[in-house]
């Protein structure tokens, strides 16, 4: 009996072992057929830290190849706090918050998290790190990695516009050529053993791939002087804002492009909105007379007048369906050459009744008003012009002097520049090339044509025209000294809340172009708000012609450096 007994408990324990045993192998199977890539992917994050190598951002240079913005090498610091004890990371935290200028409790958060790496503090000044590096705390590290720097604080502020801490285009050109500038990131692989002690063992490693270069049509000097320019009527004038253009009528490449009020591209963080807003293609206005120069245009190649067309001027006031239109001054007769000169608004609107709203519409739109030029940057808008079924009884002679249209400071440059090369619109431009890091053109953008808007005849006796403004009209503060130059006044009330327009409220603009025989330059200047004064020929106009003499005696003396370089 008792033999039996035991043989039936070992039959069981046999039994039972059995059970266990094929138990295991079934869950080794499962684990090995179903579970092993899971479990392989887990032991290789514990094993293996990986780290994301930054590419270098690509250098932003001007025309002559002069740096705008570059990246130089700043350390960030890491953390490993797996590696570290409850009181290592109470004193890293204590030590380090003073010399990171942090809160003690953010390094501490920051410490007690379940991870393998964290970052402290990215991009630390020289002296930070080298303080940090001093103490030799466990856990604690320096990785090398680029900072955007902008060596000329707030030149060319809109323009640029600026990238954040990791390195990626926020504003501006940064932003737009965000994809050629900051490359493809790499990775750095570390092996750790179990207890995260990193092993002396080659890391893996496969480099950035740093952002290619760009090669704007900015003139770093042109830039300057139209900045130092514009700053000095923005304050003299205290004005709300003021822009600039200066652009090469032939080409259509942008040689300056200014705004006030800029911002330091160094401290972007304690900017607002209003001083990043590149006013000079987002913000729209009223031209004002600056924009007579479509109708004069428009109606020479129609041949529905010519210079010497009389126009009677009805002594300052006349009389427009429901709306009486005035001049700045009286006037009687005036020839049509008159009329531009000294800007009058009836003999303006009396051309445009010859012209036709059908026909002025054309000309509008063919000039580039109420449609975007395309230029390569963020930000730009049509601006408004309405077809001629929605015009008022009043349109046609409010239209022609630039009311119920709506511009942009980019458009008006690129219309005068019509004039000014001989009758073709250019489609605006701030980026000449792409280069890699070996120096080689990966993209060139040429001088791009969108259309001929004027014959050549036109546009040759409409730049007399608009020399005479600047010889004997209501130019005359914007007369060059060594050069021969064209141009047009503009003063424009700007809308009140209620509809109505302002008798207080202004912008002030002059566009001008020179040398008048053969233009290099066509300026815009627009001054929003200024105060005690408020024509464009007394605000704007000094400031072209500042700009301007400054400008060719800089591009003549370049030029003369180049072909004196070019013989050697």
């Amino acid at each position: 009996m008792y033999i039996v007994n035991y043989r039936r408990r070992a039959e069981a324990a046999f039994l039972l072992f059995c059970f266990f045993f094929f138990l295991s192998i079934a869950r080794l199977c499962f684990i090995q057929f179903f579970r092993s890539e899971y479990l392989a992917e887990i032991a290789q994050k514990q094993h293996n830290m990986f780290i994301e190598l930054e590419p270098r951002r690509g250098t932003v240079y001007d025309c002559n190849l002069k740096p705008l913005a570059v990246n130089l090498v700043f350390e960030s610091v890491y953390a490993e706090p797996n590696q570290l004890s409850r009181e290592q990371k109470e004193r890293i935290a204590a030590q380090l918050a003073p010399l990171l200028a942090l809160e003690r409790s953010f390094l501490a958060s920051r410490l007690d998290r379940d991870k393998a790496f964290v970052w402290l503090a990215r991009k630390v000044s020289p002296e930070q790190a080298q303080q940090i590096r001093a103490l030799k705390f466990k856990g604690i590290g320096m990785i090398k990695e680029s900072k955007r720097c902008y060596p000329n604080d707030y030149l060319l502020s809109q323009v640029l516009g600026f990238a954040g801490l990791d390195n990626t285009g926020l504003e501006g050109l940064e932003l737009y050529y965000d994809n050629y500038l900051k490359g493809e990131p790499g990775w750095a692989t570390v092996l750790r053993d179990a207890r995260s002690k990193r092993l002396d063992l080659n890391d893996t490693t496969v480099p950035a791939k740093d952002g290619y270069h760009l090669v704007l049509t900015i003139d770093e000097v042109v830039q300057y002087i139209a900045e130092r320019e514009l700053e000095k009527a923005y304050q003299t004038y205290h004005a709300k804002g003021a822009s600039i253009i200066v652009i090469d009528p032939r080409t259509g490449q942008l040689l300056a492009l200014a705004n006030r009020p800029g911002y330091d591209l160094n401290k972007p963080g304690h900017v607002s909105k209003d001083q990043i807003r590149n006013r000079a293609i987002c913000d729209m206005f009223e031209p004002g007379s600056v924009f007579k120069i479509v109708t004069a245009a428009a109606a020479l190649e129609e041949n529905k007048v010519n210079e010497m067309t009389r126009f009677f001027c009805e002594n300052g006031e006349y009389r427009v369906a429901n709306h009486t239109l005035h001049d700045h001054r009286p006037h009687g007769w005036l020839t049509f050459r008159e009329v531009i000169e000294q800007s009058s608004n009836i003999g303006t609107s009396k051309v445009a009744q010859l012209l036709g709203p059908d026909k002025l519409y054309e000309y509008i739109k063919r000039f580039g008003f109420g449609a975007k030029l395309g230029i390569d940057i963020p930000g730009e808008i049509n601006g408004s012009i309405k077809p001629p079924r929605q015009w008022s009884k009043t349109s046609i002679a409010c239209v022609p002097m630039g009311q119920e249209v709506g511009v942009t400071a980019l458009q008006l440059a690129t219309a005068l520049s019509v004039i000014a090369n001989g009758g073709y619109l250019m489609k605006p431009y701030l980026v000449r090339e792409v280069r890699d890091r070996q120096g080689q053109v990966i993209d060139y953008y040429p001088p791009t044509l969108v259309r001929q808007v004027l014959s050549e005849e036109t546009a040759a006796r409409m730049r007399k025209i608009l020399i005479g403004v600047m010889e004997n009209g209501t130019g005359k503060m914007g007369k060059l000294g060594q050069f021969t130059a064209g141009g047009k006044t503009g003063t424009a009330q700007k809308l009140d809340p209620n509809g109505s327009y302002s008798h207080d409220k202004y912008i002030a603009s002059f566009m001008g172009f020179a040398p008048a025989e053969d233009p290099q330059v066509a300026i815009v200047v627009t001054v929003d708000e200024p105060h005690p004064y408020y024509f464009g020929g007394v605000v704007a106009a000094p400031v072209f012609k500042r700009v301007a003499e400054d400008v060719l005696k800089y591009l003549k003396t370049k030029e003369y450096t180049q072909q004196t370089a070019s013989l050697k």
